[in-house]
């Protein structure tokens, strides 16, 4: 029996960079977690203990500080892309490179109406994430882009339902024409290409996924996400295909006769587990092959 080491991957992860923009007076904020992994032929490092292919994860965490400083950080894709290209430019044993940033935004305090030049507020909403994968072989270099976010909490007090679904000896869950439908919602797309307006298109697709969200009037979790890939789809023709994984935030209503009291779907009770996942992709029929765009992608998505 051959016993041979298996796909493996090494990086630093977590890297927590936060880039002060001071060439004016009005100052910009990029707060980011950037984790970088590196894939090649490390069997020597594995099997004999030999590191002379091992770029060491340090250098991989000061390279990051580095890059932040000389390219100042704009959309974290971009960022991503010239990490992940320097990686596999400068390292001989590196084959592929993944490079994953989460983006935790900052809203500028208001004074007087007015945005203050360099004081800010952390925005308690959803973290914006990339997954940047470059890959070099004999027929060149790969890029592939899968952006979106995380932990986007919604929920929408009527216009969702859940009825008609399949029954058995065992099903106590009682059909509804009527209830609370929340979620928090991951939601990552994979583009084309690289040629992209990335800020733009993201504040376009989160727009789109919120106003689908509130519009449609949903039979069940998963006919408002197909509807919400959709319209994205729809909308951005760079985009190959969308992938949600939405957990069910169940509102169960308290039943408060024994207090005498009516309860015409006002109060609830939020229970945290357990709870009902959908996960689902919404694809173009004739999108480009993903490739390694979702390998090492924690979860559904």
């Amino acid at each position: 029996m051959g016993i041979v080491l298996g796909p493996n991957q090494y990086g630093k992860a977590e890297t927590r960079v936060v880039r002060v923009l001071r060439d004016t007076p009005r100052h910009e904020i990029r707060d980011l977690s950037v984790s970088t992994a590196l894939r090649g032929d490390f069997t020597d490092a594995h099997v004999t203990g030999d590191q002379a292919n091992v770029l060491p994860t340090d250098t991989q965490k000061n390279t990051v500080f580095a890059f932040a400083k000389e390219n100042r950080v704009g959309p974290i894709e971009d960022f991503a892309r010239t990490l992940g290209d320097h990686f596999v430019r400068h390292s001989t044993a590196v084959r592929g490179a993944r490079v994953e940033i989460e983006e935790y935004a900052w809203d500028r305090i208001q004074v007087d109406g007015t945005g203050h030049a360099h004081s800010f507020v952390r925005r308690g909403q959803e973290t914006r994430t990339t997954v940047v994968t470059v890959e070099t072989d004999g027929d060149g270099q790969k890029t592939w882009v899968v952006s979106g976010f995380k932990d986007l909490v919604v929920a929408k007090t009527t216009g969702s339902e859940f009825h008609g679904f399949l029954k058995d000896e065992y099903t106590t869950l009682a059909e509804t024409r009527e209830r609370v439908l929340a979620t928090s919602l991951i939601a990552r797309w994979r583009y084309s290409g690289v040629d992209v307006a990335w800020d733009k298109t993201y504040d376009s697709v989160r727009a789109l996924l919120l106003k689908r969200f509130a519009e449609v009037h949903s039979q069940a979790l998963q006919q408002t996400l197909y509807a919400m890939g959709e319209s994205v789809l729809e909308a951005h023709p760079e985009i190959a295909e969308i992938r949600f994984s939405a957990p069910n935030k169940h509102h169960f209503a308290v039943d408060l006769s024994p207090f005498g009291l009516d309860n015409p779907g006002e109060v609830f009770h939020a229970a945290d587990r357990p709870y009902g996942l959908i996960e689902a992709a919404v694809v173009r029929d004739d999108a480009p092959d993903a490739g390694n765009a979702w390998l090492a992608v924690p979860g559904f998505c």
